[in-house]
């Protein structure tokens, strides 16, 4: 058994290591409101964007309307934007993302290029030789539009310059406190996505006009002056409301993580001052047992 000053020692230390993951679980509470107030302002616009953009995809002079719309006849190579924490301490947030990445790039018969948010993921895949493209892990705590455009800036001109045929996007979506689920998204060129999750429905609950069962949009001044301006904004947003989303699961999964930590840590501290007590309670007695033979003996 160990001395009570090992123990002590011990408990001591789960004690600042308590102190620390609190401290860390009440920042990620008030960083994950942010943040998710953040994205409830942003994502009803981003998801509507993803809409019109939907809508485009599926017309069938899709490659007239826009180049970043026009579907390349045979795929030669990719890119990934990998969004991840530039921290740990979340879990297993940050594996969970890079697991999902790579599962899906071994499913391709192409291959990929690399752009990464975030450190940690940028680590991973330098440590297997990944052929990383950018890197921009140097964004702000709260970033804004601005901050990230670049990145959306980046990938369309590589779209465009044609030495890129596809762009994916690899994310976690925030559903709530207790569920962030790694998924990924086809940005460039845009497919018909009538099948994705966020727009069930969507085609049947809006009161527009049809011809043969199809959407038509009204364009005022002129479509091809409408989308030649919006386009490229919409396709930056999406990746703006990607990092929104993969923030809000970080902390999320960072604030859970810590309280679990500190859960533990008590439990410890519990179990090592119960340890610690009867340490003393068996000290005790024996001194006293120790005393009591040496009267004896005296007498």
């Amino acid at each position: 058994m160990a001395s009570t000053h090992e123990m002590r020692q011990r408990i001591r230390s789960v004690r600042n290591i308590a102190q620390l993951t609190r401290a860390l679980e009440a920042v990620s509470i008030s960083r994950v409101r942010k943040a998710e107030n953040q994205l409830r302002a942003t994502r009803p616009y981003g998801d509507k964007a993803w809409e019109v953009l939907c809508h485009l995809a599926r017309q069938r002079d899709r490659g007239d309307i826009h180049p970043l719309l026009n579907e390349r006849t045979k795929v030669g190579h990719a890119i990934v934007v990998m969004i991840c924490g530039n921290q740990g301490l979340a879990g297993a947030y940050n594996a969970n993302i890079v697991q999902h990445t790579l599962g899906f790039v071994r499913s391709l018969d192409f291959p990929v290029r690399y752009i990464t948010v975030g450190r940690r993921g940028r680590d991973i895949l330098i440590r297997q030789g990944a052929d990383i493209l950018a890197d921009f892990s140097d964004l702000p705590a709260e970033p804004t539009f601005n901050d990230v455009s670049a990145i959306g800036s980046f990938v369309i001109d590589e779209f465009l310059q044609e030495r890129t045929d596809e762009v994916y996007l690899m994310y976690s979506r925030f559903e709530s406190l207790l569920k962030q689920i790694p998924t990924h998204k086809k940005l460039l060129p845009l497919e018909y996505c009538e099948d994705d999750d966020n727009l069930k429905g969507w085609y049947e609950n809006r009161d527009v006009e049809t011809t043969s069962g199809e959407m038509v949009y009204k364009y005022e001044p002129s479509q091809t002056e409408i989308i030649s301006r919006i386009i490229t904004r919409l396709v930056e947003l999406q990746v703006f409301t990607s990092i929104l989303e993969a923030l809000a699961s970080e902390h999320a999964a960072r604030m859970v993580a810590m309280k679990n930590a500190n859960d533990n840590s008590m439990d410890l501290l519990d179990a090592l001052q119960l340890e610690l007590n009867r340490a003393r309670q068996q000290a005790i007695t024996r001194d006293i047992l120790d005393i009591v033979g040496g009267a004896e003996a005296l007498e």
